[in-house]
């Protein structure tokens, strides 16, 4: 799915893994590719440790172009609560980046699972310089990078102070910012006014609908203005991509058709009625 003021749509695979923590698809990069593809999307964005098969460049490559489809970044989901990286977190994290050196633009993006509140000036402090030690590592090797935050409440990464300790720490030469329009209104944020805020490190964008019950829905059926949200980045020229990430009650049912759904809304609600 393009847009022709240049950022373009894409899927995201949490959909499918909120399912019993993944096992319920695991290995089926291949179908989501598919479904992704059928869904009107333009590009995807696999989470590294659950890609299977397809984390060997040339199946993915071959399956991508079967399907039509761009590789817009990767997550790389850590938990990173070490003062560094351990041995084996640095090993995956440099495989994640030498898998992107063969999608020239798809950008690495990391995020911190959340393990708890606790120590959490350190713990904020050792995940920065961890983020910023992998992005200069990997911009050496030509992959852009991008920072997640997200919202559950045992993240490090959901309340106001914690965006402004960790976002303005960020080194911006080595990594840009993902506002995740659903975690910021789950962390009692206003999603358009964070945005606005830190505009000069958004490179990535995660789309999500939430309604507080007890937090997200179906795309388009809850509090966030989407609208208004890519009214502004298309005003804003933003040239990057818009990756969906659905976590309503209805993906645990049929991620599919919760894929779907989200590319029809997009083509058929959402981008007509942009100015």
């Amino acid at each position: 799915m393009t847009q022709q003021n240049s950022f373009r749509f894409g899927s995201e695979v949490y959909t499918w893994f909120m399912n019993n923590d993944g096992e319920t698809y695991k290995g089926q990069l291949g179908h989501m590719i598919e479904v992704i593809a059928k869904a009107g999307f333009s590009g995807i964005q696999p989470i590294y440790s659950w890609m299977g098969e397809l984390s060997d460049a040339d199946r993915l490559e071959a399956k991508l172009k079967e399907q039509g489809i761009e590789l817009a970044a990767l997550s790389l989901a850590m938990d990173w609560n070490g003062a560094e990286e351990s041995e084996k977190e640095r090993a995956e994290a440099d495989q994640a980046i030498s898998l992107l050196q063969r999608f020239p633009g798809a950008i690495l993006c990391t995020v911190q699972k959340p393990t708890g509140r606790h120590d959490l000036v350190s713990r904020r402090r050792n995940l920065v310089n961890i983020v910023n030690s992998i992005s200069r590592r990997a911009m050496e090797k030509g992959v852009p990078c991008s920072f997640h935050p997200n919202s559950p409440h045992t993240s490090i990464t959901r309340t106001e102070e914690d965006y402004r300790v960790i976002l303005e720490t960020l080194d911006s030469t080595a990594t840009g910012w993902t506002p995740d329009v659903g975690h910021i209104i789950n962390g009692g944020m206003d999603p358009l006014e964070k945005m606005k805020e830190y505009a000069s490190l958004i490179n990535h964008m995660h789309y999500k609908d939430w309604d507080g019950a007890p937090e997200f829905t179906l795309m388009g059926k809850g509090k966030v203005d989407l609208l208004a949200i890519t009214q502004w980045l298309k005003d804003q020229e933003y040239k990057g991509w818009i990756i969906c990430e659905d976590e309503g009650k209805e993906a645990l049912e049929d991620p599919d058709a919760v894929t779907l759904h989200d590319g029809r809304w997009i083509r058929e609600e959402l981008v007509p009625k942009l100015i």
